[in-house]
């Protein structure tokens, strides 16, 4: 199997990347609501971080698995969270 792939172009990932950190500063100065301006901050910042990882941690051009293997934290982070958030919804409400 031929395992060569053609070279990224680093600099449309960098003017990408360029462009998110701009949305970025303009969604944290915009006037919205608290949770919304959250939510667009955490969005930017999971495509950012995708295409770090994709490009410059070259997991596009990796196996499926090295894939796989780099999605299980937070698959499992989500676990736990909801797993955990009842007991942890319920201290914080009795403790009141």
């Amino acid at each position: 199997m031929d395992t060569a792939h053609e070279s990224p172009n680093y600099m449309a990932i960098f003017y990408w990347l360029f462009g998110l950190t701009v949305a970025e500063l303009a969604v944290a100065y915009m006037p919205i609501p608290k949770p919304l301006m959250v939510a667009g901050l955490v969005s930017l910042a999971i495509a950012k971080a995708a295409l770090v990882a994709m490009y410059f941690m070259h997991l596009k051009f990796e196996v499926r698995t090295l894939s796989l293997i780099a999605l299980t934290p937070p698959i499992l982070l989500v676990m736990f969270l909801i797993i955990t958030y009842p007991d942890t919804a319920f201290r914080l409400f009795t403790s009141h």
